[in-house]
């Protein structure tokens, strides 16, 4: 059987990055927490952790613990919850991006909330630097959102983040003409992407205009499909009838993004089980994507 303070300090190790501030996290020193993931290790003969200094990242058998050690210790804390509590879980407040909450995380959610009848969700859905924003004031519990590349590294809540792809994007049927000014399909003012777009052209010396603004990502992908310009979305969001764009294109590389899950300071149990659910899911979904791209990789290289 294994021992649960054992796993609760093989997953603070892993979302800390190392055995310093994974000991901030559950109270116990470096020395002990690096003797906890030794017992560990030894109780299942495989090493879960590559050491390099201070820090510390999981190998590849302790990437598949990791699932299993956040679902036994989330089960673990609804158990003692579910004794300690009975009357209920409270209210959970999440924010999400429009492009994971309306096609990737509905489900998810829904399964979520009918396995805990004592927790209330409310669940925003708007634009990253609203949800950033609305976390900083406590009114969130618990957001997904997209910001630069490598920005609140150490902020006090951050539990995960993931790299994110974007391109420029097209129409496939309805071709357009980019050599003049160049049409942009474009989310309203402070979007991450929107920003992006500008830049990336006033960068590369290329006029460009507005022909569409939309407040939801179904819009932005319908103006895309239809022809009216192009626009800049990440992989998750671009539909079959689409095209990518590129350097041969005449269109500039992208500065990156990524998807951080960030919780509030006072989070409660049942904010961490959820924030547990939406890393398994992103960590499930950026290895999806990763192999998906290099089979495209791979495809194009033998066709080449």
């Amino acid at each position: 059987m294994l021992d649960i303070d054992l796993l609760r300090s093989f997953v603070s190790v892993v979302e800390a990055g190392g055995f310093t501030r994974a000991g901030e996290r559950v109270h116990r020193t470096q020395s002990t927490v690096s003797q906890q993931i030794r017992r560990l290790e030894d109780a299942l003969g495989r090493e879960l952790l590559h050491r390099n200094g201070r820090q510390a990242t999981p190998t590849e058998e302790g990437e598949r613990l990791l699932s299993y050690a956040r679902r036994i210790l989330a089960l673990a804390e609804e158990a003692r919850d579910a004794v300690a509590q009975p009357a209920g879980e409270g209210v959970v407040r999440l924010g999400l991006p429009e492009d994971f909450a309306a096609y990737r995380l509905a489900g998810l959610l829904a399964q979520f909330s009918r396995a805990r009848p004592g927790l209330r969700l409310d669940v925003r859905c708007a634009l990253s630097v609203r949800l950033a924003r609305d976390l900083e004031r406590g009114e969130l519990d618990l957001a997904l959102f997209k910001r630069d590349a490598g920005e609140g590294r150490a902020e006090a809540g951050a539990i995960a983040r993931w790299p994110e792809r974007l391109h420029w994007v097209a129409s496939r049927r309805n071709r357009i003409t980019t050599n003049g000014s160049v049409p942009l399909v474009v989310f309203e003012q402070g979007c991450l992407y929107r920003g992006r777009a500008i830049h990336a052209l006033e960068a590369a010396e290329r006029a460009w205009h507005v022909v569409y603004t939309s407040q939801n990502l179904a819009g932005i992908q319908a103006a895309v499909s239809a022809g009216l310009g192009v626009s800049i979305l990440p992989e998750v969001a671009i539909l079959a009838e689409h095209r990518v764009l590129g350097r041969k294109d005449g269109f500039p590389p992208i500065a990156p993004t990524e998807l951080a899950l960030v919780a509030a300071p006072d989070a409660t149990p049942a904010t961490r089980r959820l924030a547990d659910v939406l890393a398994d899911f992103c960590n499930s979904a950026a290895k999806t994507a990763s192999r998906a791209r290099q089979t495209a990789r791979q495809r194009a290289a033998a066709n080449a």
